[in-house]
């Protein structure tokens, strides 16, 4: 029995949802656990079919599959449900990582408790942690962020994530990336800070600095690929230095 909602539910179904991560970029970073399940269940519930066929059909996954991105979510959770209850086992899979971490999941998640149905995790690749790991700064404690408010917000969540002790991370798109900088430096002054790009790709990197070093890095050009941003918590010896600054 699992509590749900504040109230206690069972688990009775016949059908099962897994939530399956997959690889960020290397398409070798799949668990023999994630294959398993993607080519036993009846359905895969993909948040673009299209992109999920390039590391399906490479492990010769067959499964059935349907598309669950962020414009179906709503509609598509209560189909798949209903399909669940029938005694149908279905994996849930973005177009990288682990679903529902900034992408499409957490209503189908949400719903399928609610209908007391088993919902097993298959973990697997996190950019938001292999970023946070290669930076040096403190893993003990940190928060996600994910993406910034663009407008509406984005002064005062930045203003309080400025007093954050616990290393921050941010993700960010390769075209929002120098305004994003910008806009940290106002608030998080030189603090240091570690950019992450296509994290297990071919053109992997890392880049260490402090905010206006990388601000000046990206000063006249725009890097590709997904970007994840690390940021130095509000610590004392960072206090200190912005104290005498």
């Amino acid at each position: 029995m699992i509590t749900a909602g504040g109230s206690a539910i069972s688990i009775n179904s016949k059908g099962t949802l897994y939530v399956v991560a997959t690889p960020i970029g290397n398409l070798q970073d799949i668990t023999l656990r994630a294959i398993e399940v993607l080519k036993s269940v009846d359905l895969i519930a993909a948040e673009d079919t299209r992109h999920a066929s390039k590391l399906l059909n490479h492990y010769g996954i067959k499964t059935p599959r349907v598309s669950y991105y962020d414009e179906v979510e709503q509609s598509r959770s209560h189909e798949i449900v209903k399909r669940i209850n029938k005694g149908l086992d279905v994996a849930l899979i973005s177009d990288s990582g682990t679903p529902g971490i900034s992408d499409p999941g957490y209503r189908l998640i949400n719903l399928a408790l609610q209908n007391a149905i088993r919902v097993v995790p298959i973990p697997g690749p996190s950019a938001a942690l292999s970023a946070l790991v290669t930076s040096g700064f403190a893993t003990d404690r940190f928060v996600f962020e994910g993406f910034l408010p663009r407008k509406k917000g984005r002064k005062t969540r930045l203003i309080e994530l400025s007093q954050e002790s616990r290393t921050i991370i941010i993700f960010e798109s390769p075209v929002r990336l120098r305004k994003t900088l910008t806009d940290l430096a106002v608030y998080f002054q030189d603090r240091r800070i570690v950019i992450a790009r296509e994290v297990t790709k071919i053109f992997e990197e890392f880049i260490y600095g402090t905010i206006p070093q990388l601000i000046h890095q990206f000063e006249n050009c725009v890097p590709k690929g997904e970007i994840v941003i690390i940021l130095e918590g509000l610590t004392r010896e960072v206090k200190r230095e912005q104290d005498i600054h």
